[in-house]
């Protein structure tokens, strides 16, 4: 099979001259022309009548065209003998011409089958070949024409295919069975040009599909929407409409999928389609559907995703495309924002350093942001926007938290305070550190910053990593140990990885909760499981090192960390137990401004020995306790709620830890102010 150029078109009504068309549409009426020329042919030769004068108005009708005729088209480019186009012919005639089926009725010598077979166009049309009859065979393999009764395909019905028949008067669509799975790429909105990088991927794809030998390729590299620009440029470079096909819609049965890839390529020849083919599972049903369909079909085909690990290539050619760096994602944000990029300079800078969404992302961005360009919101509504796109890949994987914290909302000592914000320096200026000022040359770890954060459980770890985020204008996603831990070999780093890999995208903060469960000491090899247990933590030391994004990983028990690990951190921050002025401050901020409050005193609510999480549960349940009596919040209604929060946690509670809770009295320097 070889692709040409598609089959285009739309019927009109036949035409009587015979004169040499000029235009498109002219083409169309004299297709039809030539068509009913060589039906003619066919309904002499069914009758054995003499087609000699048949022939030469369909070969006069033929000479006078300045392009081939689809029925030349397309026996050119599924290889089909003479006779197996004339069998073609014949199936198409039954359908377009009365009177070929008529004639086909006549040599059967029953009105009751008016139809081709392979017995009668043996009989009837010149060099026949018992070859053109199997599956394997041009008509069958790609389904010009199907048998109706296959246990007897020389005397079984002939039928043209719908798609075929259509073709062959000059009409184009995509086949319903293909459609109803694959979808047109479509354009890429806002992206002007390619940068180099995608475009030199775009011409390496076009060079392959163009050969020979490897029509079949694989990309990588990139984010699936820079990656489907790459494929949609090596489409328009070659006159090919880009079709995308999801793996997962793929069908389940290895002859279904050989069905649809014969369907596929026969689409490429008729109306001049490439393939793409996305796939998202590594190991399942999906990632092996993809490998399947890639090895069977035979025509221009990308493969977007893992394939299974340890599967053949299904002989897929390989294109690696570069990662983009800070300077290619300047280039692009100022080529897409175009006059608007010199007054927001500096938010280029920053958007170029955080955020990798690709080329096409950007693009996407900067359309979003299009009303706001020229105005002071136009940074942060860029900002916003290349946040949401890095979110749907990361969803499936952790749990993103709403932070709502800031730094008013941390009570913590002076020291711990000036780590947290030097955290936050790291990450804004890291750019201008390693890119602009030559860190990056002088190391091999990444750009990104790892950090521990280590105290009691409700110390205000989590409400930290909370506070960056809101600081920084970030992303946290909280990442759940008990699905990323797995008791099968390997599954542990390759939840990881696609954790880390989703991560990059926005260089968001990924919160470790209880990370010694997973980050523990390195044991002794005593059997496999311990040696692949230490693979598991080597691995998530690369990651680490290599992520450009912050980390957080918090612990109650800092000494159960391995030392080699605690060496690759950035920052230890140490979250001590509250002592009495602390929680007084907690105290304080626990209750939000709209509360009713009367006679609350932090001084004496801080003699509980309490963390921050264990002071903010109480408050809440006082609340509700609160509202259920109709009255403000109250020193009782804190006293009921510590004694039950201590209940729940199965802790002792001493009379001198709650003296003086039981009804408060209002006034007093300490006393907070009451709220209605």
């Amino acid at each position: 099979m070889r692709p040409v150029a598609p089959v285009l078109g739309q019927a009109v009504p036949r035409a009587a001259a015979d004169e040499p068309p000029t235009t498109a549409d002219e083409w169309v009426q004299a297709n039809h022309r030539y068509l009913a020329a060589a039906l003619d042919v066919v309904r002499h030769r069914v009758v054995l009548e003499d087609p000699s004068a048949a022939e030469r108005r369909r070969d006069h009708l033929r000479s006078v065209m300045p392009d081939p005729p689809a029925l030349e088209r397309i026996a050119d480019s599924f290889d089909l003998s003479g006779f197996e186009r004339e069998v073609l012919l014949l199936c198409a005639g039954v359908e377009l011409d009365s009177a070929v089926a008529r004639a086909c009725a006549e040599a059967h010598g029953e009105a009751t089958r008016p139809y081709a077979t392979f017995g009668l166009a043996m009989a009837t049309v010149p060099d026949a070949h018992w070859s053109a009859t199997t599956p394997a065979a041009p008509l069958r393999r790609w389904h010009l024409v199907e048998v109706d009764r296959p246990e007897t395909p020389i005397a079984g019905p002939l039928r043209i295919d719908e798609r075929v028949l259509h073709a062959l008067t000059g009409i184009s669509y995509l086949d319903p069975r293909v459609g109803i799975l694959a979808q047109p790429l479509g354009e890429l909105p806002g992206l002007q040009e390619l940068p180099r990088t995608l475009r030199v991927a775009a011409g390496q794809l076009a060079s392959c599909w163009a050969s020979a030998g490897s029509r079949k390729v694989r990309l990588s590299g990139r984010s699936p929407a820079d990656l489907r620009a790459v494929v949609a440029e090596a489409a328009l470079d070659l006159g090919l409409i880009p079709m995308c096909l999801r793996a997962a819609d793929l069908p389940g049965t290895p002859a279904d999928r050989d069905l649809l890839a014969r369907l596929c390529e026969r689409e490429t020849v008729l109306s001049g389609r490439s393939w793409l083919v996305e796939s998202d599972d590594r190991t399942g049903d999906e990632g092996r559907a993809a490998a399947d369909f890639a090895l069977r079909l035979q025509t221009p085909l990308a493969v977007l995703g893992p394939l299974p690990v340890g599967e053949p290539d299904a002989g897929l050619a390989r294109i690696e495309v570069a990662p983009s760096d800070v300077a290619e994602r300047r280039a692009v944000w100022r080529a897409t924002l175009g006059p608007a990029a010199e007054p927001l300079a500096d938010w280029v800078e920053r958007l170029a350093g955080q955020f990798d969404v690709g080329a096409v992302g950007i693009a996407a961005a900067v359309e979003e942001a299009r009303e706001q360009l020229g105005r002071g919101d136009a940074g942060p509504r860029l900002w916003e926007a290349c946040r949401r796109q890095a979110r749907p890949r990361l969803d499936d994987l952790a749990e993103r938290l709403e932070p709502r914290a800031g730094w008013a909302d941390l009570v913590v000592p002076a020291d711990q305070r000036a780590l947290l914000r030097q955290i936050a320096v790291h990450v804004r200026h890291r750019l201008t550190v390693f890119d602009d000022w030559g860190f990056a040359a002088r190391t091999a770890r990444g750009t990104g910053v790892a950090a521990l954060f280590a105290g009691p459980s409700g110390t205000g770890k989590t409400l930290a990593a909370e506070v960056l985020a809101t600081e920084l204008a970030l992303d946290l996603y909280r990442v759940d140990l008990s699905q990323v831990v797995s008791k099968y070999i390997g599954e542990t780093e390759k939840n990881l990885r696609r954790i880390f890999d989703a991560a990059e995208t926005g260089g968001v903060i990924l919160l470790f909760d209880e990370a010694d469960a997973l980050f523990g000491k390195r044991s002794e090899v005593k059997d496999s499981h311990d040696r692949y247990a230490n693979i598991e933590v080597s691995y998530l030391l690369q990651r680490m090192e290599t992520y450009r994004g912050l980390a957080v990983l918090t612990t109650n028990l800092q000494g159960a960390l391995d030392s080699a690990f605690l060496r690759r951190l950035q920052f230890i921050v140490q979250f001590p137990f509250p002592d009495a002025d602390a929680r007084a401050d907690i105290w304080r901020r626990a209750f939000p401004p709209e509360l009713p409050t009367e006679g609350l005193e932090p001084r004496r609510l801080a003699q509980l020995a309490a963390t921050g999480g264990t002071i903010r549960n109480i408050a809440l349940s006082a609340a509700f306790l609160a509202a259920d009596s109709g009255d403000s919040v109250r020193m009782c209604h804190l006293l009921a709620a510590v004694r039950t929060e201590y209940g729940k946690l199965e802790k002792p509670l001493s009379d001198a830890d709650v003296a003086g809770w039981g009804g408060g009295d209002p006034g007093g320097d300490d006393t907070v102010t009451p709220r209605t």
